[in-house]
């Protein structure tokens, strides 16, 4: 059954193929720092282990409420990984356990997300009219700005 919450249906369609290319990128971000998280070494291992647990599970979080979004909307939520990677917009880079690195891929990871979420609050708020989505992505931002900061407080240049 559809969704009768006010909006256009060609509307709901539009944010939930956005949501879709959102949730991929999640995805992607969340198997990435649990990634590292299994393989990061150094003699602050303890520490980057913890750090990237808390990034993960917090990613862990998103990945469900963003599904659960396109759900709310009336639609489906992908849930295979090869579609994830047909829609992400981020890279998968070669393997590392070079922290520098690691923490460098993760933050253009963030980085990425957050401009395509400041992109889509103003997208979904005037052109799809749907001020819930773009409120609930306004607050996605807003985590993944913290997240990004605490990364780009690990680089020293």
């Amino acid at each position: 059954m559809k969704a009768n919450i006010g909006i256009g249906e060609n509307h709901l369609q539009a944010v939930a193929e956005k949501l879709q290319v959102l949730l991929a990128d999640e995805q992607v971000l969340y198997t990435k720092t649990r990634n590292y998280h299994w393989n990061v070494v150094g003699d602050n291992f303890a520490e980057m282990h913890a750090f990237y647990e808390g990034q993960y599970n917090e990613l862990a979080e998103i990945v469900d409420e963003v599904a659960e979004r396109i759900r709310m909307i009336g639609h489906y939520s992908t849930g295979r990984l090869v579609d994830f990677l047909k829609l992400t917009n981020l890279l998968e880079p070669e393997y590392t356990n070079v922290q520098s690195q690691q923490i460098k891929n993760l933050l253009d990871d963030h980085e990425t997300i957050i401009r395509n979420l400041r992109e889509m609050i103003t997208e979904f708020a005037d052109k799809q009219k749907d001020l819930g989505t773009s409120d609930f992505v306004t607050g996605l931002m807003r985590q993944h700005e913290k997240m990004a900061w605490m990364l780009r407080s690990y680089i020293t240049k």
